[in-house]
């Protein structure tokens, strides 16, 4: 159980989660929506969600080659829980701030 925990409450699995619940994307564009992540973080990422079962990886025989990731039904069954989150960073922002603050002070 733990180790599902750490997988898919890391940063950059509830980032990539969150933006793949508005549909299919490839690489290059998933990587210009997760501020801050590197290629290769998100490249593992990507492969430990897949291997996880939340995210699936479609490659296209095209020239050049394509590939798309998406959220699976497992993946989808998770979008409520990160928007939930994401809503409570968000009403909460100014809180964390002043108690982050109040803790530097000391």
């Amino acid at each position: 159980m733990r180790e599902t925990l750490d997988r898919i409450g890391d940063k950059w699995s509830v980032l990539v989660i969150g933006i793949l619940s508005g549909g299919p994307l490839r690489f290059g564009s998933l990587h210009q929506r997760v501020p801050g992540i590197s290629q290769r973080m998100l490249t593992l990422t990507l492969r430990h969600l897949e291997r996880d079962g939340i995210v699936s990886r479609t490659a296209y025989a095209e020239v050049p080659p394509r590939v798309e990731y998406e959220l699976t039904a497992l993946g989808e069954s998770l979008r409520g829980t990160v928007y939930a989150l994401a809503l409570w960073v968000t009403d909460h922002h100014d809180e964390i701030e002043a108690a982050r603050c109040h803790y530097d002070a000391r």
